[in-house]
């Protein structure tokens, strides 16, 4: 079992902490992330999330009063010893930028995507998933936290996201998620809409939220759910691309009241999770 090696840093410039300095930047996260095959678990409880879903830290920075915590979390977790650097919170926060929640951040190695068919296959403990959302082109990294989030609470058995859709395991997406894209299998969908075949090969119907003309509601598609349902959700603003639309078995809105047509991504999300529940 690994063991944490713990190490006091003092210096904001200390060269080991690379991984993580400026976090705030988003470009240089873009950058550095996908290179080195990395992704950053803010707090400690979202690291306890991802170290129990298998993931490997590469290394850990935290403020003193979290090290008991993640000492215990680390002595858990086979391999190689992890190094642990122990640093005051303004030193913390010189070295990335921001206030760091909960005092802990560590340095992930990114797992492998599986397949779609993989995990489509693999949810419900293997038994197959039965209801599934689609997150195409979203580009808040927040409303894809709060998907997740949604997803893990409200029973969706997996999530596919498309390749131009924000990355759910950066930073603020793990956060805002509270390590549920650790919970809730997933994977991109690639290419898409083209992806709605191997959907439908898996015995899907799928159903894009969105508004058209013939489009039905949601509370008439959870009156007879599909026994294998695919929810597409789609980018703030410009909403779903058209030939998704066209691809799609049903196309779904919500009944709104007030002279409102729309949600947010991630409060339409949460309400047809929690209205095709099973």
């Amino acid at each position: 079992m690994a063991r944490p090696d713990i190490r006091p840093v003092t210096d904001r410039d200390d060269p080991r902490l690379a991984d993580y300095v400026s976090l705030t930047d988003v470009a240089l996260r873009t950058r550095l992330e996908p290179t080195r095959g990395l992704y950053v678990a803010e707090s400690s409880t979202v690291l306890g999330r991802a170290l129990r879903a298998g993931h490997r830290p590469r290394s850990v920075l935290l403020a003193p009063r979290w090290l008991p915590d993640v000492e215990e979390m680390l002595a858990r977790v086979p391999g190689e010893d992890v190094p642990v650097y122990v640093a005051d919170e303004p030193v913390l926060e010189a070295i990335t930028g921001f206030h760091v929640h909960r005092g802990a951040l560590a340095a992930m190695h990114r797992p492998e995507l599986p397949t779609v068919a993989d995990v489509l296959a693999g949810a419900r403990d293997g038994a197959g998933a039965r209801r599934v959302a689609v997150l195409e082109d979203l580009v808040d990294h927040t409303n894809v936290g709060a998907a997740f989030r949604s997803a893990a609470a409200l029973g969706v058995d997996a999530v596919l996201v498309t390749p131009r859709c924000a990355d759910p395991l950066y930073r603020r997406s793990v956060r805002v998620s509270m390590g549920t894209v650790f919970q809730v299998p997933w994977t991109r969908v690639d290419p898409w809409p083209d992806g709605v075949a191997a959907l439908h090969d898996a015995g899907f119907v799928v159903a894009s939220l969105a508004l058209a003309d013939d489009a039905i509601t949601l509370d008439e598609l959870a009156a007879d759910p599909p026994e294998r349902l695919a929810l597409v959700l789609g980018a703030e603003g410009d909403g779903l691309k058209p030939r998704t639309v066209a691809a799609s078995d049903r196309v779904v809105r919500i009944p709104m009241a007030g002279g409102v047509d729309s949600l947010n991504v991630a409060a339409a999300a949460a309400v047809a999770f929690w209205a095709t529940r099973v």
